[in-house]
């Protein structure tokens, strides 16, 4: 497991927790993050990806609801709405390439969630990606659709 993924690990789990008891301390989450990761480069990238989802959250929800026909948030898994949110997190927000956030979401799916996780889950992020590429350059997306043979191999 690379580092960064170990950090993307524990920054879900701190997320589900966040979700399923929102009365938890936070003092708590900082102090599992720390000890969990060690490293301050990890400590860092774990802090930044959990603040990001929770400052974020209610974006990332409405634009997660949008791209998941027929479902709301609230009654995906436990697991796939909090990988779903710390991918589009990463995707929205930070300078990880599109593909390797996917990639990692659908293992951080598959790992925690059940058999159709990761399908799930890559529906809903390579959706997000799409429609945010469109968004930005309706002309970045048909360059996409041209030359995309599916998701590239994680790059960190």
């Amino acid at each position: 497991m690379s580092r960064r993924t170990r950090a993307r690990t524990v920054a879900l789990q701190v997320l589900f927790q966040d979700d399923l008891n929102p009365q938890h301390n936070p003092a708590m989450t900082d102090d599992l993050i720390v000890r969990r990761l060690r490293e301050p480069e990890l400590v860092a990238f774990g802090r930044e990806l959990v603040a990001g989802v929770r400052r974020n959250r209610r974006e990332i929800d409405d634009l997660l609801a949008s791209c998941a026909a027929h479902w709301s948030v609230h009654r995906m898994s436990a697991t796939d709405r909090n990988v779903l949110r710390l991918g589009a997190y990463e995707l929205l927000y930070t300078n990880t390439p599109p593909r390797a956030v996917i990639d990692e979401a659908i293992e951080l799916a598959k790992r925690f969630g059940t058999a159709h996780s990761g399908s799930f889950v890559n529906g809903i992020l390579d959706r997000l990606m799409r429609e945010r590429r469109s968004a930005a350059s309706p002309t970045a997306e048909a360059a996409s659709a041209e030359g995309d043979d599916g998701p590239a191999a994680p790059t960190d």
